[in-house]
C-alpha cells in the first residue's frame, strides 16, 4: 500500500499529470538532461503510476491530506523551488541509483561517505531497498495471501498498535489507515517467522519503513533486516544477541569511558537499562525522528556498528554530567536531556560518533568470549535442571515409599537407591578420570607443539630439501647421459668387432683402417672413462657442495642458538645488574630508616632528660617556695605572739649547744681520739634525734622534721636578732658558729646522711 507516502509519493500525483515540480528536472525539456536522469524519470513516473492504479494508496493519499494537508512525513521537501544544492543532491543520487550495480562493487567507500552525509527524502525508499537487496523477493507475492490468515500475535500487536508512534499524525488516530497497514505488516511477518513471533520493538523498525514506502516494500525490507542485520536474533524470545550487544558496548565503555564505566559500576546502573531501547529500535525511541532517520540510513548501509558508535558518543558528551548524577538522575537525563540535545541535527553526535574507536576484530573476539560464558552457562543450568529433576523423582519415590509402609518393600528400595547411588558414584568417578586423562593428552599435544621448529626454521629445512632435490636430479641426468654413452659405446664395439673378423683376410689397407679403428675405439673408451671420471668427480663435488650447506645451515642455526643464549645471558645478566642494584638501593633504605630510628630514639631520650631535668627544677622552686612559706608562717608567728617566753627557750638551747660545742673542743685536745669535724656533729646531732624517735615510738612522740626545721630557722633569726644587743665578743663569736652547725637540716629517721638547705 502506497499509504506510508514512498519515495516519488512524496512528490505532489495527481491523476492528470506526473510532471515533476523542478523546472531542470522536469520531462518537458529532455534534450537538457542526460540519459541516466532520462532513465530516472522514467522509474519515477512508472512508480507514480503504479500508485495511481493502487486504490489504498490513493485513500491514504486522501486521508493524509485531510487530516493534516501534508505528506507524513515532510510536505515542504517537494517545493517547487529546489536549491542548487538540491538539484546536485538529486542528479547525483540518481546516477547512483541507475548505475546501482557498479557503484556498489567499484565505489562501496564513496557511497558509504554519500549515505553518511544524508539520502535525500525521495530516493530514501530506493535506496534502503537496494541496500538490503529487498527487490523483487519472492515473499512479496505472498503477503496478500499471508494478511487473509490469522495470527496467534493479533492480541498482542492490537494491543501495542496504540504505543507506536503515538503523537505522529499517520499513527496517532485510533483504527486509522497507519494503524492498518502497520498490523497487516507485523501480523504477516509473525506468520512468516513463528519463532520470533512478534516483539513491541520491531514495530517502530516497521512504522519507518512505512513512512517511506508501500507495506509491501516495508514489509520485504523488514524481513531483510531481521534475516541479514542481526535484528531476528535481537528479536527472538531469548534475546541471546542483545545481551551480546550489550557484552560488547560495556566492554567499550570500559575500555575507552574507564571513569564512567567506574560511576556505572558503584551506582549499579546496569548497560541493559539504557542501551537495550538503542539495539532494539535503532535510537527510534530515544531521538527525534529526523536524527534517527539519518543514523538508520548508516543502519542500512554499515549494520549495527552505527549503533555501537552513536551510543558510546552520545555517552562520550555527556560524561561530566552522567559522573554527578546517582542512578535516578542517570535516568531521567538519558529520558529528558540527550533527546533536545540533538534537535539542532544529527551532524555533531555523527560527526562524533566516527570518531570512537571500532575494532571489529576485537568484537569478535568479545564474540566468541560471550558465546563461551553462555554455553557453560547453559550447561550449568541443564545440569542444574537434571539434578532438579533427579530430585524430583526421588521426592516421588520417597513419597511412595512412604504411603506404602511396608517395612520389607522400604528396606529393598533403600538398598536399591544405595545401588544405584554406587553406579552413579561410579560412573561419574569414570567420567571424571576420562576427563583428566583428555586434559593430559591436550597438555602432552601442547607440549609437543612448542617442541616443533618454528615456521623459519621448517621454511629452512624446505629449502635445504629442495636442494638436495635438484642435486639428486642433477645426478640422475648424468647416470642417464652416461648410461646412453656405454649403449652408444657397445653398439661401436659390436661393429668393430664386426669388421675385425675378417681383418686377416683382407689386404693391408684394410688392416691399415682396422687399426685406425680400433684405436679410434680405443680413444673413445678413454674418452668415455674420463667422462665417467668427471661424472663421477662432479657428483662428489655436488654431495661435497650439499654435505658443505648442510653444515654451514647447521652451523648458521647453531650460531642463531648461541647469538640467542648470549642474549638470553646478557638479559639476565641486566636484570641480575638491576636486581642487585635495587637490593643495594634496598639496604641503603634501611640503613638510613634505622639511622632515622637511632636518632628519632636519641632526641626522645633527650627529651626525656630534659622534661625530667625541667621536672626537678619545678620540684625544687616548689620546696623553695614552701620554705619561704614557712619563713613567712615563722615571721608572723614571732610578730602577733608574746614572744618572750620564746626567745627564752631559744636561748637555753643555745646555751646547750655552746655547752655541746665546749665538750667537743675540749675531745680536740686530748691524744689518741679521732678529730671532730661539723659531720661528726651533726652525726651525733642525728643520733640523738633517732634515740628521740625510738623514745617517741616507745609511747612519747617526739617533734616532726618539720617542726625541728622550722625551730632552727627560728634560732637562726634570733640569733641575728640578738647579734644587735649583745655586746660581748664572745657571745657573737659562739652565736657564729651555732649559726654554722644550724645551718645544716636533719635527714629522715634511720638515715646517717646530712644535706645542706
Amino acid at each position: 500500500m502506497a499509504s506510508q507516502v514512498a519515495t516519488p509519493t512524496s512528490l505532489q500525483t495527481t491523476s492528470s499529470s506526473t510532471s515533476l515540480s523542478s523546472p531542470a528536472l522536469s520531462p518537458s525539456s529532455p534534450g537538457q538532461l542526460s540519459p541516466d536522469d532520462v532513465e530516472l524519470l522514467a522509474k519515477l513516473e512508472e512508480q507514480n503510476r503504479l500508485l495511481e492504479t493502487d486504490s489504498k494508496s490513493l485513500r491514504s493519499m486522501n486521508g493524509s491530506r485531510r487530516n493534516s494537508g501534508s505528506s507524513l512525513v515532510s510536505s515542504s521537501s517537494a517545493s517547487s523551488n529546489l536549491s542548487h544544492l538540491e538539484e546536485d543532491s538529486w542528479i547525483l543520487w540518481g546516477r547512483i541509483v541507475n548505475e546501482w550495480e557498479e557503484v556498489r562493487k567499484k565505489k562501496e567507500k564513496q557511497l558509504k561517505d554519500l549515505v553518511r552525509r544524508g539520502i535525500p527524502h525521495h530516493f530514501r525508499a530506493i535506496v534502503w531497498q537496494l541496500l538490503c537487496n529487498a527487490q523483487n523477493m519472492p515473499i512479496k507475492d505472498q503477503y496478500s495471501e499471508l494478511l487473509k490468515k490469522t495470527s496467534p500475535c493479533e492480541k498482542l500487536i492490537r494491543r501495542d498498535i496504540a504505543r507506536t508512534y503515538p503523537e505522529h499524525e499517520f499513527f496517532k488516530e485510533k483504527d486509522s489507515l497507519g494503524q492498518e497497514v502497520l498490523f497487516n505488516v507485523m501480523k504477516a511477518y509473525s506468520l512468516v517467522d513463528r519463532e520470533v513471533g512478534y516483539c513491541q520493538g520491531s514495530a517502530f523498525i516497521v512504522g519507518l519503513l512505512l513512512m517511506q514506502m508501500p507495506e509491501e516494500e516495508a514489509f520485504c525490507v523488514f524481513v531483510k533486516l531481521m534475516q541479514d542485520y542481526r535484528l531476528r536474533e535481537l528479536f527472538k524470545p531469548s534475546m541471546a544477541e542483545l545481551g551480546l550487544c550489550m557484552y560488547q558496548f560495556e566492554y567499550m565503555i570500559q575500555e575507552q569511558l574507564p571513569e564512567l564505566h567506574i560511576h556505572f559500576q558503584a551506582q549499579s546502573f546496569h548497560t541493559s537499562m539504557y542501551a537495550s531501547s538503542w539495539f532494539l529500535t535503532i535510537f527510534l525511541t530515544s531521538f527525534p525522528l529526523p536524527v534517527a532517520t539519518r543514523i538508520f540510513d548508516i543502519f542500512m548501509c554499515e549494520g549495527l556498528e552505527i549503533v555501537f558508535r552513536v551510543g558510546l558518543a552520545i555517552l562520550q558528551m555527556n560524561q561530566t554530567e552522567l559522573i554527578q548524577l546517582d542512578m535516578e538522575g542517570m535516568l531521567q537525563h538519558f529520558q529528558r536531556v540527550i533527546p533536545h540535545q540533538l534537535d539542532s541535527g544529527p551532524d555533531k553526535v555523527i560527526q562524533a560518533a566516527y570518531q570512537v574507536k571500532y575494532n571489529g576484530k576485537k568484537m569478535k573476539k568479545l564474540e566468541k568470549e560471550y558465546t563461551t560464558i553462555k554455553t557453560k552457562e547453559m550447561e550449568e543450568q541443564v545440569e542444574i535442571k537434571r539434578l532438579r529433576t533427579e530430585n524430583r523423582l526421588l521426592k516421588q519415590r520417597i513419597d511412595t515409599l512412604e504411603k506404602k509402609r511396608a517395612p520389607r518393600c522400604s528396606e529393598e528400595s533403600v538398598l536399591q537407591l544405595e545401588r544405584e547411588l554406587v553406579q552413579a558414584r561410579l560412573k561419574e568417578a569414570e567420567s571424571q578420570c576420562a576427563l583428566k586423562e583428555m586434559q593430559d593428552k591436550i597438555l602432552d599435544i601442547e607440549k609437543r607443539n612448542t617442541s616443533l621448529p618454528d615456521d623459519t626454521n621448517v621454511a629452512r629445512l624446505q629449502d635445504e630439501l629442495i636442494c638436495v632435490k635438484l642435486r639428486e636430479v642433477e645426478a640422475l641426468t648424468g647416470l642417464k647421459e652416461l648410461r646412453q654413452q656405454v649403449r652408444d659405446l657397445e653398439d661401436h664395439w659390436q661393429r668393430h668387432m664386426a669388421r675385425t673378423a675378417g681383418r686377416w683376410k683382407d689386404g693391408q689397407r684394410k688392416n691399415t683402417l682396422c687399426e685406425l679403428q680400433d684405436e679410434l675405439m680405443s680413444v673413445r673408451l678413454r674418452e668415455a672413462e674420463a667422462q665417467a671420471e668427471l661424472r663421477e668427480t662432479r657428483q662428489r663435488m655436488l654431495e661435497q657442495e650439499t654435505q658443505n650447506q648442510i653444515h654451514s645451515n647447521q652451523l648458521r642455526r647453531a650460531e642463531q642458538e648461541s647469538r640467542c643464549l648470549q642474549e638470553c645471558v646478557q638479559t639476565l645478566t641486566v636484570q641480575n645488574k638491576d636486581q642487585h642494584g635495587q637490593l643495594q638501593e634496598i639496604k641503603r633504605r634501611q640503613a638510613e630508616m634505622e639511622c632515622k630510628s637511632k636518632e628519632e630514639v636519641m632526641a626522645v631520650r633527650l627529651r626525656e632528660a630534659d622534661n625530667m631535668a625541667a621536672m626537678a627544677e619545678l620540684q625544687q622552686q616548689i620546696s623553695e617556695l614552701e620554705i619561704q612559706k614557712e619563713e613567712g608562717k615563722v615571721q608572723g608567728q614571732l610578730n602577733h605572739t608574746d614572744s618572750s617566753q620564746y626567745i627564752h627557750d631559744l636561748k637555753d638551747q643555745i646555751a646547750e649547744l655552746k655547752h655541746e660545742i665546749r665538750c667537743l673542743k675540749a675531745q680536740r685536745g686530748r691524744p689518741n681520739q679521732p678529730n671532730f669535724d661539723g659531720i661528726h656533729i651533726v652525726n651525733h646531732y642525728v643520733g640523738d634525734h633517732v634515740t628521740y624517735q625510738s623514745s617517741d615510738e616507745d609511747g612519747v612522740k617526739g617533734p616532726s622534721l618539720q617542726e625541728t626545721q622550722q625551730r632552727n630557722r627560728a634560732r637562726i633569726r634570733l640569733r641575728a636578732n640578738l647579734r644587735d644587743t649583745d655586746s660581748e665578743e664572745e657571745e657573737e663569736d659562739e652565736d657564729e658558729e651555732d649559726e654554722d652547725s644550724l645551718r645544716l637540716t636533719v635527714p629522715p629517721s634511720g638515715s646517717h646522711k646530712s644535706t645542706t638547705v
